[in-house]
């Protein structure tokens, strides 16, 4: 055989190959949060990059990236934006700096419990405001997922909102979460997540704020006696992914929304049977678990929630309050 026509054959032979390689390569996308690898968050998250593969037979695979191993939460909401990652789990208050009205089930006392919120969940005000959100930002919420109410943890019992006046305590880095601490005197000090447990250690803040779950995760009642069962605020996360990562997936696009909502149900349920477990649990531990009347709490941040500065709209707060 000549040279020139080997050569051809070669050359067509390498094309053909490359293409197949193509053909089959997995399409990767980068699933972000600030979750320890032995919370429940983590762990549904992993299950759902198993069955994407499966479903999709290889075709797409997830990474997830734990502990704020690709940035704070701040940096994670970015990094959609940015294509630095694909998906993440965020609080609404997080992404209230780009569309202020899906951060309403986040606001203090808003939530009634579980069953409100598993009605929000399903309602037509989600699916407007998630619709809201994508719009602003060309993210795409995929699921809301049940976070718990956060109950305030301290080396004292809180009890009264005059327990609270003056009380440097840890908050996340988000506006929605300064109305609480504000409207009963307290001192809060917005912190990254992964700082919180050496700024208590070592006494930088004295207090912080949780539901009973991470509390647990994060091993704060390890350097907090007292945890106040305040609940006031019920708390959900956002599954998000951007346009960009769902573009990429073609035919397996709806399987991969079916597998993150799935995943979305399946930790909100682990979450909210942890959280009614866990007072006895912490009370086993030699901790110091205090019932609170919410009331005062309530009255003192009752005026804020239909005040000039919320992001909803009046008809948003109607229509939460009378699902």
């Amino acid at each position: 055989m000549p040279m020139r026509n080997f050569t051809s054959i070669l050359t067509a032979g390498c094309f053909v190959l490359s293409g197949t390689v193509s053909a089959f390569a997995a399409e990767t996308l980068k699933w972000a949060h600030v979750y320890e690898t032995g919370s429940a968050y983590h762990e549904v998250a992993e299950w759902a990059a198993e069955e994407v593969s499966k479903v999709t037979d290889g075709r797409v695979e997830i990474n997830v990236f734990p502990a704020s191993t690709l940035g704070k939460e701040v940096e994670i909401n970015e990094g959609l934006g940015l294509g630095a990652v694909d998906i993440i789990y965020t609080g609404p208050s997080f992404v209230e700096r780009y569309y202020g009205p899906i951060a309403i089930s986040d606001y203090p006392f808003i939530m009634r419990g579980w069953d409100h919120w598993v009605s929000y969940r399903d309602s037509d005000l989600f699916a407007e405001l998630s619709e809201g959100y994508h719009d602003a930002t060309g993210n795409q919420v995929l699921g809301l997922v049940y976070y718990g109410q956060r109950h305030v943890t301290s080396n004292k019992p809180v009890l009264t909102p005059a327990d609270m006046e003056g009380l440097k305590i840890r908050v996340p880095n988000s506006p929605v979460m300064l109305m609480f601490p504000n409207a009963v005197g307290a001192n809060p000090t917005p912190m990254a997540f992964s700082e919180v447990y050496l700024a208590l250690q070592q006494g930088v803040v004295d207090a912080q704020e949780n539901p009973l779950p991470t509390i647990k995760f994060k091993k704060f009642y390890e350097v907090q006696s007292n945890i106040n069962l305040t609940g006031h605020i019920l708390n959900s996360l956002l599954v998000i992914a951007s346009d960009n990562a769902l573009d990429r997936l073609g035919d397996d696009e709806a399987a991969v929304r079916e597998v993150l909502a799935q995943a979305s149900a399946k930790v909100s349920d682990e979450i909210y049977q942890s959280e009614l477990d866990l007072v006895a649990w912490f009370r086993e531990q030699g901790i110091t678990v205090n019932e609170v009347d919410k009331a005062p709490f309530q009255d003192a941040v009752r005026p804020k929630l239909t005040g000039d500065d919320v992001p909803y709209t009046m008809e948003h707060f109607k229509r939460l309050g009378e699902l």
